[in-house]
């Protein structure tokens, strides 16, 4: 760890008890125990992440911005409270490991009395976070420790910190199928995205990856075929006003591209696993 230069270290921020690491270039990862939930990526000396100035930091109520972990379910969709218990569950931090330019470190969780009161599946979820030069690798495993299948779904809700959203594009998604949420309209992916307005939408997600323009600013978005749907969400002013832990113009400030399982859960024979990962990176001007 000495000669690769980079820094793995315990760290409280906002009252929050999390982890930093940190590469000899500059670029930095904190991740809070509450729901192994990325809070901060600095990366080409730019915060990459958006984060709520209105969060309540008290330790159980969910984090606005950075990345949460939804599990075991996506949103509403099912009886679980939106977005299921993951993000508001304490985990665990595993010895970091450094290789090389690079450093990475693993967050579990496991089922609990209070878990299965509320899913009644054993289980071990893994995030496992890996910081590289102008990269951030997040790869959840999902364990399924139980005699009997279990079902999931849930996403990597990445909020993407952007200048100004009306200035945002987004590539990639061309001829995907897309549900517009608000409308209940199908139809295939424009070959451009551009936001006015609140934008909710779920795509099937493409072979290949998503490119975000900022300004000057561009970010390739990638994820592992086992996520099986994108999510581009974008409140807008209206639904940002009402919201009481974002400020009223925080729509102008992020996107979030998410790595889902929305259409469909998952299902996860006894004594198996299941893996996806979502990846960013820093494009040169």
């Amino acid at each position: 760890m000495a000669d690769s230069g980079a820094l793995c270290r315990s760290e409280t921020q906002y009252g929050q008890s999390g982890q930093r690491l940190a590469l000899p270039g500059g670029d930095t990862v904190w991740v809070a125990l509450q729901g192994a939930h990325v809070v901060s990526w600095q990366a080409a000396g730019r915060e990459r992440l958006y984060l709520s100035p209105r969060n309540r930091w008290d330790g159980q109520t969910a984090i606005r911005g950075g990345v949460p972990v939804c599990f075991p379910q996506f949103n509403q969709r099912g009886t679980l409270p939106k977005h299921g218990f993951a993000r508001n569950s304490l985990w665990s931090a595993a010895r970091p490991v450094v290789q090389d330019d690079r450093v990475q470190q693993e967050f579990s969780l496991s089922w609990s009395a209070q878990s299965l009161a509320l899913w009644q599946s054993r289980f071990e979820a893994r995030l496992r976070v890996d910081l590289a030069p102008g990269a951030l690798t997040l790869t959840l495993t999902v364990h399924n420790l139980d005699s009997r299948p279990l079902q999931f779904s849930g996403a990597l809700h990445s909020y993407l910190a952007v200048d100004d959203i009306a200035q945002v594009r987004l590539q990639g998604l061309q001829g995907q199928a897309e549900w517009n949420a608000l409308t209940d309209h199908h139809a295939p992916a424009a070959a451009e995205l551009q936001f006015e307005g609140e934008f909710d939408r779920v795509y099937a997600a493409p072979p290949g990856a998503l490119f975000l323009q900022d300004g000057s600013h561009r970010l390739e978005i990638s994820q592992s075929p086992s996520w099986a749907n994108n999510v581009v969400w974008n409140p807008g002013r209206d639904k940002c006003a009402a919201m009481a832990d974002l400020p009223a113009d925080g729509y102008t400030q992020f996107l979030c591209v998410e790595a889902a399982l929305v259409m469909a859960p998952i299902g996860v024979d006894a004594g198996t696993h299941w893996q996806g990962w979502q990846r960013f990176r820093v494009l040169k001007d």
